[in-house]
């Protein structure tokens, strides 16, 4: 099959009409000029090496046969990409990744044999970015080629970013079993009410100081944006699913154990539902995300699964995700690439570092103040209401990347790791489907404090909403995002700040 010549797409935020704008005031959405475009595809080219031609997109094509691989949230068109990827990108991307990963569990071994109470991805990410800083100084070329180098890992696991917060979801059932009707109606309003407050306090803690600073917006450096999905990989993964389910009903422990042979149509289901959902239309994807898209099809396949082997519903679920690394499921394979996340926020930030140090007491004083406000607020009103103690401490941070969420709550004892995940999850949704609406409602209309105040209230999946008809937001919610998990998860390894928020919530 011929594959059409594929060229580089970058994502140039349209900031002319913005940039001298005064604080508060909104322009026409525009597009860059050609030659600010040019200069980006030249500096793209620099920093990817030839050989990941598959990882490249093209901004006009719409070709057949491909489905649109948008990230959760996400309204934008298709993008082009070869259907079937050279041997020498596939074992680029298979080097990069796994290095990451191998990193991500070295640490990870270390921190728990050394007993130390802190995120080991999140110290893997300062390593990696300390070390481009420091070549960038020294060798910018060197700093440069690195990232080149990993960038393959770092578009596959923004490709996928959404699988890996699924499995929370897809075992609520299980999770919230033992939450009483009433504390689970209290925790959807500590999130429903904790969104649009943390939403507001970033926004206009961002709109407060760029008045103070008046800092003038410059055009940002350009930002990937993934590959479609292609009707290969659809049939693919088609394939997978219905012959291993076949598989697993013939023989429930083909692969010894119930949960090893259960987990490949279970994450082919998963990631089936992912591509469908991704390619909905707009105004359908509204009412039924992406995400959600995604868990539904795992539960159908479980609940499937459970009817026609006689084992229930509720026994495949636990294969789902066993949380034992000698008998993994579905759910074990996604999230352990949460670590390998965060070590991938080490390169976006350095991308950004110029935009970091411009915008520094916009972005830094809205993430401070709205983590710190996300954190205690939720632990007042939890008391307040009523919620329970140990399901108060597990919805703590709400606001925080999944990855990193998990790692916090880890640090308090008796918290429910399964309920955070997926409140977290809930809150993104939340944001994804109203962050706008809201927005223009408070009249944050600034595209800093648009940014910053979606990833600072709906991480990960508000960000993808928002960025996808705002591009110009992109590079300020990529940087909230990352530093709102990164302070929480600093914060929350004070001990001080810890009994803190232990003696608030009783």
């Amino acid at each position: 099959m011929a594959t059409a010549s594929v060229t580089p797409m970058i994502i140039a935020p349209p900031l002319s009409l913005r940039s001298k704008l005064p604080v508060g005031h909104s322009a026409p959405r525009s597009t860059a000029p050609p030659a600010r475009r040019a200069n980006a595809v030249s500096l793209r080219s620099r920093c990817i090496p030839g050989h990941t031609r598959f990882l490249r997109w093209n901004e006009n094509a719409k070709p057949p046969g491909l489905i649109a691989a948008r990230s959760a949230g996400t309204d934008g068109g298709p993008t082009k990409a070869l259907a079937f990827p050279s041997v020498v990108a596939i074992l680029h991307l298979a080097v990069s990744l796994g290095t990451i990963l191998a990193a991500d569990k070295l640490l990870k071994q270390a921190f728990v044999a050394a007993a130390i109470k802190f995120p080991s991805a999140l110290f893997g990410m300062f390593c990696v970015f300390s070390v481009l800083t420091v070549l960038d100084f020294a060798a910018p070329s060197a700093a440069m080629g690195l990232v080149g180098f990993f960038e393959p890992a770092t578009l596959f696991i923004q490709r996928w970013l959404p699988l890996f917060y699924v499995p929370s979801l897809v075992v609520l059932p299980l999770a919230v079993r033992d939450v009483p009707a009433a504390s689970g109606l209290k925790i959807f309003f500590i999130l429903a009410a904790g969104w649009l407050a943390s939403l507001s306090v970033a926004g206009q803690t961002a709109i407060t100081v760029r008045k103070i600073v008046k800092t003038e917006m410059i055009p940002a450096e350009p930002m990937a944006k993934p590959s479609p999905f292609s009707n290969a990989e659809l049939w693919t993964w088609t394939a997978v699913f219905v012959s291993t389910f076949v598989l697993a009903f013939m023989n429930p422990t083909a692969l010894g154990t119930s949960a090893r042979t259960c987990l490949p149509f279970l994450l082919a289901a998963t990631v089936l539902g992912y591509m469908v959902g991704s390619g909905l239309p707009s105004n359908v994807k509204k009412v039924f995300h992406p995400i959600i898209c995604c868990a539904f099809a795992a539960d159908v396949a479980a609940l499937a699964y459970g009817y026609f082997s006689k084992c229930g519903t509720d026994a495949v679920l636990g294969y789902y995700l066993t949380k034992a690394s000698s008998n993994p499921g579905a759910g074990d394979i996604l999230m352990g690439f949460l670590g390998s996340v965060i070590i991938s926020f080490a390169f976006s930030m350095f991308k950004q570092r110029k935009l970091v140090r411009r915008h520094a007491a916009e972005i830094f004083s809205s993430v401070i103040i709205a983590t710190t406000f996300s954190l205690y607020s939720t632990a007042i009103v939890g008391r307040l209401i009523g919620l329970e103690p140990t399901l108060t401490i597990s919805i703590l941070p709400r606001c925080i990347t999944v990855a990193l969420a998990l790692s916090i709550v880890s640090l308090f004892e008796g918290a429910n790791s399964s309920l955070t995940a997926a409140v977290v999850v809930l809150t993104g949704l939340v944001g994804a489907n109203f962050v706008q609406a809201v927005m223009d409602k408070l009249r944050l209309d600034d595209p800093i404090a648009r940014g910053i105040a979606t990833a600072s209230s709906a991480h990960g999946l508000g960000t993808a909403a928002l960025s996808a008809k705002e591009p110009e937001a992109l590079p300020f919610c990529a940087i909230a995002y990352a530093l709102t998990g990164i302070f929480g998860s600093l914060l929350c390894s004070v001990p001080a700040v810890r009994q803190s928020l232990l003696f608030i919530v009783g």
